[in-house]
């Protein structure tokens, strides 16, 4: 990888700038339209909100215990509400919604990360990590898998079964490509998009999982877990961006021109100031 290759991504003299390090685990930063990052303090239970005046401040303590987090058409805050195992809707009054709950009367493994297509739908990982404040032990539903909600958040739909451990997910901003990383296969894989929201063609993008996932203006897709790991929309890694952390759990793209990105990771979070915006 020529360093010209991540020049062009990265902007000309830009250093990774530690915002703060005063969190226990963070995790899931999603941007809203203005820029604003929200990400998860998940051990503390709370979000916390970076605005883009530069201000770190708690936005929601007793937070779901939220992990993967995306701000919805309508200015809401969706939440992976792993403490019940649930899907949260969180408007910008802060009243929350339980949209999701169960899959046919089975409660989830643990909602882990979300995305919403241009129709409102939202796709949803739901992986099984054992948490210490859960008070049951055991799967409900033995497989770990992505599901569909409608856009009239009325039917929940199991759309890949065919994974591991899903954990990252996102798509394209046209609605036509899903990529879901399976952390435990260590691969991240493409869908093709149907019109009614499930899921076709399945191809290898690339032989690397992922924690979170973000995708750029230009269709390349970062890959979080040894820093962040860019990759073209043909899956060849084109960029690498160390970080001094034993994980990078996410990523995404914010601040005011949406060309900064954010990473969650350890007990911090980065920015680095890019030449390229997130797609949106």
């Amino acid at each position: 990888m020529s360093k010209n290759q991540n020049h062009n991504l990265i902007a000309k003299g830009a250093i990774l700038t530690k915002l703060s390090d005063q969190y226990s685990f963070t995790e899931g930063p999603a941007a809203d339209k203005n820029g604003n990052i929200y990400f998860t303090d998940q051990p503390n239970n709370r979000i916390i909100k970076w605005s883009v005046d530069g201000v770190l401040s708690v936005y929601m303590e007793n937070a779901g215990r939220s992990n993967g987090l995306y701000f919805d058409r309508e200015g809401n805050l969706l939440a992976c509400a792993d403490e019940k195992n649930e899907i949260w809707k969180i408007d910008p009054d802060k009243n929350v919604t339980v949209l999701v709950n169960d899959f046919e009367g089975k409660r989830l493994n643990g909602p882990n990360d979300l995305w919403v297509d241009p129709k409102g739908g939202i796709y949803f990982t739901d992986p099984f990590y054992k948490r210490d404040y859960w008070k049951h032990t055991s799967k409900e539903i033995e497989k770990e898998c992505v599901y569909y909600l409608s856009p009239d958040k009325t039917k929940i739909t199991n759309v890949a079964s065919d994974l591991i451990k899903p954990n990252g997910i996102i798509g394209t901003s046209d609605g036509k490509t899903l990529f879901v990383a399976d952390i435990e296969a260590n691969k991240t894989y493409s869908y093709k998009i149907n019109n009614d929201g499930s899921l076709g063609k399945k191809t290898l993008f690339t032989e690397s999982g992922s924690d979170g996932i973000t995708i750029d203006a230009s269709g390349n897709i970062y890959l979080t877990g040894k820093g962040v790991s860019v990759f073209n929309p043909k899956g060849e890694k084109i960029a690498h961006i160390d970080i001094n952390e034993p994980w990078t759990a996410n990523a995404c793209f914010g601040g005011k021109k949406f060309r900064t990105l954010f990473i969650t990771a350890g007990k911090s979070i980065y920015t680095l100031e890019m030449n390229i915006k997130g797609m949106k």
